[in-house]
């Protein structure tokens, strides 16, 4: 019975069970075929809501990642092409950078101490513009109408244009929500002092776009932190190279970003090395991608930009004094002039070093004020007639000169070994050292000019050790003797007779008292490789001897151009200190910059043209300042909730607050922090990149104190700040776009009584 009812009617009479059956299959068919309707019609229903709901997350997704960061940049755009060129007047460091940019469309050799990259950029924007070179970009002066200086400008305020889709997209990628990935971009977009360094021709806007693009690909890489080589990865790391290579070359202070991508690349290399799935060769791969993205193509875009620049700047020029003998005399017009070939007794000439600080040797009539009180010994880079010397007979020998400059008639050439006095022409005093300290460097002897042709004894002689002899690519002088001093192409070395130790440049400066000339000593050297202690004749003139007129020097060495070049850079910049007995109204301290202490007039302030004021939007730096104070605060609270086991952090999330929050914060310090500890002179722009990590701490910041808050209370604080930005920009805007008549008319901006945009 029961069987029976479980079989159903499947079960029953053989005579009606075909019937039966085919009426219950027939029934159960018209179910299933109107349930498979209703499913097809509820999947296809499915299939329709989720395409509508793709297509609106598209369009949402293209209006919050394309087309709002495009309407934003073009802007940016608009606000740094706004009335560009209504100042005509060459406009603060235009003095100095358009200048540089002109040396190329002239392809005269120039010396400053940034690297070359920002400034031939300068130069493609002259030859864009048709610049033919011959305006001198004096400050202040008007600029002539043959001078299209509006591209120029335009061409420089595209990369600071060009930082506001990189900043959207860089707090994009660091995970920070949309409201504040659209406050910062703003932020970047509305700020006064990128809206004003972006109207000139300056370096600033290409520093900060490569900053931004190298932190740019650092965040890039931390997201894709767990794709490691692939594909997308390894592009993105090429990126971060070249970038660091662009930022490196336009100014050094690329160098504290690359300082921020190296911490990161040492943290990911350390994770790499803590997982034990990965084997040790895969481990060394990483390091090797590293290496030749990181360091080794950088260090070749720098190496490049040299090497275009020494090919552009192939005439004489302005900075042939900071660079060897050889380098000046292969340059067009050099104002190295043909000389003898062989130098003898009784020859004139000026010797120049071949250290890092390759200047002449040189004196003069004032003398040390300490140690031996005798005639200064300095060196001196630029042409003067203190740079003469004369090779006399050594004490020791008892031999003078005859009134021709001769030896009795005989002509006796100078050789490797042979002892030899040097006597200024000026003073008329010997070069001498004796056992009295040097007075900048330690360890070393004094070098000063003592005595006379009568007056001296044997701590005036030197021993010449040739070094080095360098073959003339003419045949004709290709076999010299290499025992003789030659003029250019023979390094030698100044042996002191009595005290042992060599004629050296250590690349320090004297005080005041020396004019800030090179310090020359007497040093103990055990190599004759220390090119501190090597020396060549530049300048040579013997009327007894024939003039080489057909001699052609030898090429100089471009890895030696390369150090000298750089050197002489770092020399220069160190130089730049502040003078304690001249004030500067427009340098500033370092503490001044986030408090907005202080601004800078960019320009004359006279009624009649266009005046800009430097200084960063009260709204941005005030309240990014106030974040770099609570960031500290709200790490400690979350390090104190982990330790307490109130909070729980997964990897991703410590991550996270690392990249939006630890590295921003680090970021400004490497940024912030040098120019604290410098001795050198600064300004309100040093401040610039730093500026941008702040606002991004500041977007960490309030991410964090808005992320969670219920939407009544969150949009409007978003909306608040975002007022803020707008009305204090709009507000302020006259001092990026240009503050035209009665200067009264902008008291009301002074809201500190510091700031001068209305005096």
């Amino acid at each position: 019975m029961s069987n029976a009812k479980v079989t159903g009617f499947l079960s029953i009479d053989a005579d009606n069970e075909s019937l039966r059956e085919r009426h219950v299959n027939q029934s159960e068919t018209d179910n299933c075929n109107i349930q498979g309707e209703d499913l097809k019609s509820l999947g296809q229903l499915k299939r329709e809501h989720k395409t509508t709901k793709n297509r609106q997350y598209t369009i949402v997704k293209t209006l919050t990642d394309v087309i709002g960061p495009f309407l934003l940049t073009l802007y940016s755009f608009y606000l740094r092409f706004k009335r560009i060129d209504q100042n005509n007047y060459v406009v603060w460091d235009e003095a100095h950078f358009g200048k540089f940019g002109s040396y190329y469309i002239k392809h005269e050799y120039y010396h400053d101490v940034h690297p070359p990259l920002g400034k031939m950029l300068i130069a493609l924007s002259e030859w864009m513009a048709g610049f033919d070179g011959e305006f001198d970009f004096s400050s202040n002066n008007v600029y002539p109408e043959n001078v299209n200086f509006k591209i120029m400008r335009q061409f420089n305020a595209t990369f600071g244009a060009l930082c506001t889709p990189v900043a959207f997209y860089t707090a994009k990628w660091m995970g920070f929500s949309y409201p504040t990935v659209y406050l910062i971009a703003t932020m970047v977009t509305l700020e006064h002092s990128y809206i004003a360094l972006s109207k000139f021709i300056l370096l600033d806007s290409m520093l900060l776009f490569f900053t931004m693009t190298t932190f740019a690909c650092m965040v890039k890489l931390y997201t894709l932190r767990k794709q490691q080589m692939t594909r997308k990865w390894s592009l993105w790391m090429l990126l971060t190279g070249l970038s660091i290579g662009c930022v490196c070359s336009v100014k050094w202070v690329g160098l504290f970003i690359t300082v921020v991508v190296g911490l990161y690349t040492c943290i990911e290399l350390f994770v790499l090395y803590c997982d034990n799935g990965l084997s040790r060769i895969k481990y060394y791969k990483h390091w090797l991608i590293r290496i030749i993205n990181l360091i080794v193509i950088p260090f070749l875009i720098y190496l490049y930009c040299f090497k275009i620049h020494f090919v552009l700047l192939y005439k004489s020029g302005t900075g042939d004094y900071t660079t060897n003998t050889l380098f000046q005399i292969n340059l067009e017009g050099t104002q190295i002039e043909a000389s003898p070939r062989d130098v003898a007794f009784g020859s004139e000439l000026t010797i120049r070093s071949h250290g890092l600080s390759p200047n002449l040797l040189h004196s003069h009539v004032q003398l040390y004020p300490e140690g031996s009180g005798q005639h200064q010994v300095t060196g001196y880079g630029f042409s003067d007639s203190n740079n003469v010397w004369k090779f006399e007979f050594p004490r020791s020998s008892g031999w003078k000169l005859d009134q021709n400059g001769t030896s009795n008639g005989k002509i006796i050439p100078i050789k490797d070994g042979m002892e030899v006095r040097l006597s200024h022409k000026n003073t008329g005093s010997n070069l001498h050292s004796h056992n009295v300290p040097s007075h900048v460097s330690r360890g070393n002897f004094e070098v000063s000019g003592y005595g006379s042709q009568s007056v001296g004894d044997e701590k005036d002689d030197w021993i010449i050790e040739i070094v080095k002899q360098m073959d003339s690519p003419n045949p004709i002088y290709s076999n010299e003797d290499s025992d003789v001093l030659h003029p250019v192409s023979t390094f030698f070395r100044l042996r002191h007779k009595v005290l042992g130790c060599y004629l050296a440049s250590t690349g320090l400066t004297y005080p005041a008292w020396g004019f800030k000339q090179a310090e020359i000593v007497c040093k103990d050297s055990w190599s004759h490789r220390d090119k501190s202690t090597w020396w060549n004749v530049e300048d040579h003139w013997n009327s007894n001897l024939e003039t080489a007129e057909d001699y052609i020097p030898p090429k100089s060495n471009f890895w030696t151009d390369f150090i000298l070049t750089n050197f002489a850079m770092a020399s220069s910049n160190n130089a730049l200190v502040p003078d304690e007995d001249k004030y500067d109204s427009l340098s500033s301290d370092a503490w001044e910059w986030p408090t907005l202490h202080k601004g800078l007039r960019m320009c004359s302030w006279a009624g009649y043209i266009p005046r800009y004021y430097l200084m960063g939007s009260p709204f941005n730096t005030w309240i990014s300042t106030a974040s770099l104070i609570i960031f500290p605060f709200i790490i400690l609270f979350l390090l104190y909730c982990w330790r307490r086991q109130v909070l729980y952090l997964s990897n991703d999330q410590i991550w996270q607050v690392t990249i939006q929050g630890v590295f921003p914060f680090v970021s400004w310090m490497t940024h912030y922090l040098p120019f604290v500890m410098m001795g050198r002179v600064t300004y309100v722009h040093h401040y610039v990149p730093a500026l941008y990590f702040a606002m991004l701490v500041f977007g960490f910041v309030i991410d964090f104190a808005l992320k969670r808050v219920h939407w009544i209370v969150k949009y409007p604080a978003y909306l608040s700040l975002f007022g803020g930005c707008i009305y204090v920009y709009t507000l302020f805007a006259p001092i990026c776009q240009g503050m035209n008549g009665d200067k009264t008319e902008y008291l009301p901006l002074e809201w500190l009584s510091t700031w001068d945009m209305a005096v």
